[in-house]
Parts: C-alpha cells; sequence; structure tokens
C-alpha cells in the first residue's frame, strides 16, 4: 500500500463499489444519490473483542440510523467467510464490505502505522467518516475508540 492519504471535514468523499458479504454490490454514488448519509467505518478484524464492541453498538442503534436516512457500512480486509460468521455470531443488521486488496481502506487513509507493545506496524487504524448526500465528509477520525462510538456519531449526526 502507497502514501497515507487523510481526510478531512468538508472535503469530498472517494467514491467506490464494492461487494458486499452476501455477493450484492454496493455503490456510495447509488446510496448518496437516493438521499441518505453514510456511516462508513473502517475495523482491523471480525470478530475481536473491540470490533465485536463496535459493530454491536451500531448494530442497537440501526433503528435510530435508518429511520432517518442513514446507511451503515463496515469495511476490513476480512473474507467473505470471516465476514458471514461475524454477521451471524453477532446477528449484525449492516452490511459490511469486501475489501481484501485493501483498495478502499488506502482510499480513505485507513491503512496506517499502528504500534502495539512498542511494536510498530502498518494496519487498518479504527476510523469513521460520515459522508453527507452531496458527498461531503461532516466527519472524518482516525483512531477512534470502539466503545461508545456509535453514540458519538449519533450526537454527530443530531440524532441522540
Amino acid at each position: 500500500m502507497g502514501n497515507t492519504v487523510t481526510l478531512e471535514e468538508g472535503e469530498k468523499a472517494p467514491l467506490f463499489t464494492a461487494e458486499e458479504t452476501n455477493g450484492e454490490n454496493i455503490s456510495l454514488e447509488t446510496i448518496l444519490g437516493e438521499g441518505k448519509r453514510v456511516v462508513l467505518y473502517f475495523y482491523p478484524k471480525d470478530s475481536t473483542p473491540g470490533c465485536t464492541v463496535q459493530a454491536c453498538d451500531f448494530r442497537d442503534n440501526m433503528a435510530t440510523l435508518t429511520g432517518n436516512d442513514v446507511v451503515v457500512l463496515g469495511v476490513s480486509k476480512g473474507s467473505q467467510k470471516s465476514h458471514a460468521n461475524f454477521i451471524e455470531k453477532q446477528q449484525l443488521n449492516f452490511h459490511l464490505l469486501l475489501d481484501t486488496d485493501g483498495e478502499i481502506i488506502e482510499q480513505y487513509g485507513a491503512w496506517r502505522e499502528k504500534m502495539n507493545y512498542g511494536r510498530t506496524y502498518m494496519g487498518i487504524s479504527r476510523s469513521t467518516f460520515v459522508i453527507e448526500t452531496d458527498g461531503t465528509l461532516s466527519y472524518a477520525k482516525y483512531g477512534v475508540k470502539a466503545k461508545g462510538h456509535a453514540n458519538r456519531i449519533l450526537k454527530h449526526l443530531g440524532l441522540e
């Protein structure tokens, strides 16, 4: 993966089309064209403790989000099988996109240098973007905390 980009609020969100866990293609441009806002979040790995907390937090707030024309899309480098198991085990009610080659992760700058137990390495930084219906970013944060994250997004969206 190349140079890390850092997206900022007010910029246009990179458009993408990606395969969802069940094989359906999801297009950001199509969702925005339907007048919906998008919460696009990147997470390191399916079924890990922090990622499970974050996903379940979104799951538990989905009625409020979808009732206000907000679509949640989760992205990691996990396989179709890994995503399907995560969705089933946690009863997730939103799409997880396949990005095994890291193209979307790189477009959004979520592939970053990380440090764990003093070791530096490249990996997916837990990052979240809110994309308004006109395609601009109203929220762009890297290195977000999993716990309480959905509530921070609800507050940003004015839904709390």
